[in-house]
Parts: C-alpha cells; sequence; structure tokens
C-alpha cells in the first residue's frame, strides 16, 4: 500500500520560462535574495523529508559551501556512474518506480529540486502533485526551459499565490485529476 506523500516541484523562474542560464548557472537569482524574506523556503522544508534531483542539479548543489539537504533524505537520478556519496543515494532505474519506493514508507513530503530532465519526466509521467513556481522579475532571453517544448497538457488547479515587494510573484497550482 502506497501512503499519499505529495511530490511537490518547488521552484523559481524567469518571467521568460528558464530555471538556469544555458551552463546551468543560477546567478540570477541573487536579486531577489532578502535577509528578511525567505518566501516560504523554511515553513516548505519542514514539510519535506525526501528531495529527488537530477544529476547536473546535483554536480551544481556540489559547488555550494556546504551540502544544504544534511537532514533529508536525497535521490540522485543518474544515468552517469557515480562514486558513493555519504549525502546521498543514486538512482538510475524508472522515475515512477522511485517515487512508489519512496511512497511505501512513512513520512513528509517529497521535494522535486530539479533540473529540467527530470521535471520534464516526472510531469510528463504526470507524477507531480504540486507545483511551487517562483517567477523572478527578470527575462533571461534563454536557458534551461522549466517545461519542454511540446509538453503533455496538464490541467491544474490554483491553491494560492503571493505577491513580494521584490517583485517575486509565487503561484501554487495542485494536479487536478
Amino acid at each position: 500500500m502506497e501512503l499519499f506523500r505529495k511530490l511537490i516541484l518547488y521552484i523559481a523562474t524567469s518571467l521568460d520560462g528558464y530555471i538556469a542560464r544555458e551552463d546551468g548557472n543560477i546567478d540570477w537569482l541573487s536579486i531577489v535574495e532578502d535577509k528578511n524574506e525567505d518566501y516560504g523556503y523554511k515553513e516548505f522544508l519542514s514539510s519535506i523529508d525526501t528531495v529527488i534531483m537530477g544529476r547536473k542539479t546535483y554536480d551544481m548543489v556540489l559547488t555550494f559551501n556546504e551540502f544544504p539537504y544534511p537532514d533529508k533524505k536525497c535521490f540522485v537520478v543518474t544515468r552517469t556512474e557515480r562514486p558513493p556519496d555519504p549525502w546521498v543515494n543514486f538512482w538510475s532505474r524508472d522515475v515512477s518506480e522511485l517515487l512508489s519506493m519512496i511512497r511505501r514508507k512513512d513520512g513528509l513530503n517529497i521535494w522535486l529540486v530539479g533540473g529540467g530532465e527530470l521535471i520534464h519526466k516526472f510531469s510528463t509521467d504526470n507524477l507531480i502533485d504540486e507545483y511551487i513556481v517562483s517567477i523572478v522579475p527578470i527575462i533571461l532571453g534563454g536557458g534551461i526551459p522549466l517545461f519542454h517544448r511540446g509538453e503533455k497538457e496538464l490541467r491544474l488547479g490554483l491553491l494560492g499565490s503571493s505577491v513580494f515587494p521584490s517583485g517575486l510573484v509565487q503561484l501554487i497550482y495542485k494536479r487536478k485529476g
């Protein structure tokens, strides 16, 4: 029996729909950094105990000063052989199998961190339960898109929205059906 643990995509995008520059750089997110505002991030983190990310996102995370999810169960979906890492479990099989395995265990919700290819796979298989998308007031003009061209149609219902003084707009949708 699977327990219902929501898979939530919590991500920032530029106004023109990019989650990173072509080279994966996310430096542009700094334009909305505010030491007094976390855009609901801490509350969101307390609602999850598992993170899933793609290999390219994981490689970006490795450039941070410290691993950002030490208290979470972390899965990296990859087709590339990787050396063992004490912070993550590498997964090379089908993502629906991974999600099913996670949901069979008690726990909190699951965060789909990124990147673009993995989001596409989970979205195409209609596995994302909620979309929390923060739109950053910048037009990048190119990069890694949040959704791929030709993405299959998915109906969503609005759960909420917030507008912040920085210009960031956060939209929360749930999957319908």
